[in-house]
């Protein structure tokens, strides 16, 4: 059988065997309603209730500052789309040029309605500069929306020293926190932030399911309009499998984060070093900055990501160019191309991001895999020198 490495954790997570055990009886067994006035719906609500006490915990909140979504998406969207609701003088937001595409585009459909958007510079390792954070701020500014860490290179923002910024500025603060969880520590009342995205496939959870945390005191009009469903915040029938199997997940990743965390991290340095002693004219995208434990971001010299990623496809390896969201555009990378990036360095950088369940020989099994594929690819290129070709 051909072998099978996973190395795309930041696109999704496989489903953790104890959060499909979770999961299972909501299939089969209890599968009503939860707003039903009879007992086999509305028995359903003290696992909704167990559930969001997990996710709470998971990032430090109280069980009603949290309400489930669809996805992180959703939950982007109806934190930035609530602060201008509750402040409909105020049609300015902040957010950065590096955000995922579930903020970035939404902030454009916003400004084609007429809102001003101010997208912050970050240099070439990813970093951004508070002092602009803070001169950007308006009087007329709604919300402030920066992620946590980014999902193509996983540098990390400073979001409590911008959550501080912004409470003397007396703005709201949302931050896409999607890409942290189960990788960063998470808690909101440390941090500081009004509004916080998450989404369970990114933490061995199924897709489909996600959070916002809204923090207590803070003025919330829904984006989704219908049910009393989630004390009047998020309407929709409750998804009770997946947010079973949420809460499990979340319980989990709490368990695990500091040993799986040096885990991680440990096979992720292994793969940049070995990267960078054997195949040369490689980069790593993010270096210097802080970043997740678990993302490698390379730019390889003189090849085409996308050509590479497919050679490792034949060899049974996933990774990728950048966010899953964007998978199919021929543009480079928003994030790289804002680290100022050539153009061409940025349609040579490939994506791997390790997991829960990756270990040191697969590592070795890539590594191993890149050294053929990048020679060959570069013995193609009329772009490559001599030297490189022979390496």
């Amino acid at each position: 059988m051909k072998k099978f490495v996973y190395f795309d954790n930041n696109a999704t997570t496989m489903i953790a065997p104890e959060v499909l055990d979770a999961m299972k009886p909501f299939f089969n067994d209890h599968w009503g309603n939860p707003s039903s006035a009879y007992q086999f719906g509305s028995r359903l609500n003290k696992w909704i209730v167990n559930a969001r006490e997990q996710v709470s915990d998971f990032i430090g909140a109280r069980p009603e500052e949290v309400i489930f979504t669809s996805c992180g998406t959703e939950s982007n969207n109806a934190a930035i789309n609530s602060a201008l609701l509750t402040n409909p003088l105020k049609r300015h937001i902040v957010t950065t040029k590096v955000e995922h595409s579930a903020v970035l585009r939404y902030c454009q459909e916003l400004e084609a309605r007429g809102y001003e958007v101010s997208y912050l510079n970050v240099d070439n390792a990813g970093r951004l500069d508070l002092e602009e954070v803070d001169r950007t701020i308006r009087p007329d500014t709604a919300i402030v929306s920066i992620m946590m860490a980014n999902n193509e290179t996983g540098v990390v923002f400073p979001v409590a020293k911008i959550s501080e910024i912004c409470k003397k500025k007396g703005v709201l603060f949302h931050t896409d926190a999607v890409q942290a969880a189960g990788k960063l520590p998470i808690n909101v009342k440390e941090l500081g932030v009004d509004f916080l995205s998450l989404s369970a496939h990114k933490i061995y959870a199924p897709k489909g399911i996600g959070l916002l945390y809204i923090r207590d005191g803070v003025k919330f009009k829904p984006l989704i309009i219908g049910g009393h469903q989630e004390n009047g915040r998020r309407a929709g029938t409750e998804n009770v499998p997946y947010i079973i199997g949420f809460g499990k997940a979340a319980e989990l990743a709490k368990q695990r984060l500091k040993e799986e965390v040096s885990r991680v991290k440990f096979l992720r340095d292994r793969f940049e070093k070995s990267i960078l002693e054997l195949i040369p004219f490689t980069h790593i995208n993010g270096f210097g900055a802080e970043r997740l434990p678990n993302t490698a971001n390379i730019a390889f010299e003189y090849v085409e990501s996308e050509a590479v990623i497919m050679l490792l496809d034949q060899a049974g390896v996933c990774a990728s160019s950048g966010s899953a969201c964007t998978t199919g555009s021929s543009d480079p990378s928003h994030v790289l191309m804002a680290m100022g990036l050539d153009p061409v360095r940025a349609r040579g950088s490939v994506r791997f991001s390790f997991g829960f369940y990756n270990n040191e020989s697969e590592v070795d099994y890539v590594v191993e895999q890149l050294q053929q594929i990048i020679q060959k690819l570069r013995a193609m290129s009329p772009l490559t020198p001599g030297n490189v070709k022979a390496s």
